[in-house]
């Protein structure tokens, strides 16, 4: 082997361990993404099955179920338009309450329930996350643009 043989063999070799690292770090990156999902795009089946992802909103009034062993706890959560069922395994924050914002990080599993590993509450009366807060804006002007047709057309059908 000559020394320009030499050369060209390193370069490729380097070349081919940064490609390795390159990818290695972008396979890292994208399985520690989460995205933000409301109920009413998990109801319109945007949202993974069997991938971790967020979901927000408000837990439904009346919804909350705690099962026998103390620790696993059932309830929804909705955007005013859709809601959500969420099961969850641990113990829950504090602030954890009916009517009360909340985002749940988990997976959708094959019967469409949401099996949480993590529920963060709102910190206090004035805050709720960006992300739910937004969710719920839309489903509402969404409520409300329906509901204004209905109307019209209950109005023109007279």
């Amino acid at each position: 082997m000559n020394s320009k043989t030499k050369k060209l063999a390193l370069i490729g070799a380097a070349a081919v361990v940064l490609a390795a690292g390159i990818f290695m770090a972008l396979q890292a990156f994208n399985e520690n993404l989460v995205f933000f999902f409301s109920p009413t795009q998990v109801a319109a089946k945007e949202a993974p099955v069997g991938r971790t992802f967020r979901l927000g909103g408000v837990v439904e009034g009346g919804s909350v179920t705690r099962e026998g062993d103390g620790v696993t706890v059932k309830f929804r959560i909705t955007d005013t338009a859709q809601s959500v069922n969420v099961q969850y395994t641990g113990i829950l924050p504090d602030l954890f309450a009916e009517n009360q914002g909340v985002v749940a990080q988990g997976k959708l599993n094959d019967q469409g329930v949401f099996v949480a590993s993590e529920v963060l509450a709102k910190h206090d009366e004035n805050y709720m996350p960006p992300e739910a807060a937004k969710a719920l804006e839309d489903a509402h002007k969404a409520g409300v643009a329906k509901a204004q047709q209905e109307a019209a057309a209950a109005g023109a059908q007279k």
